[in-house]
């Protein structure tokens, strides 16, 4: 199930404070900052830092060129 909009203007990165990268087929919010990723469950991301993953420079590249990829916060 994909996030709501409204959701996805409020999402930020609870370390760095920055937009993420949402990528519904992924189901992950995407740090391409920090290269770590947030995973989705269900219609809830878990921005919990300790739950992060940290992602491969292949897997960078796939989530920051992704065309559905989707930047998250108010100035998106």
């Amino acid at each position: 199930m994909a996030l709501d909009d409204f959701l996805l203007d409020l999402l930020e990165d609870p370390v760095d404070h920055g937009p993420l990268l949402y990528v519904q087929d992924q189901n992950v919010l995407y740090n391409p900052r920090r290269r770590v990723a947030y995973e989705v469950r269900g219609s809830i991301p878990v921005l919990l830092p300790d739950e992060t993953r940290a992602v491969s420079d292949e897997e960078h590249d796939a989530l920051t060129k992704d065309p559905t990829a989707r930047s998250t916060g108010p100035a998106n």
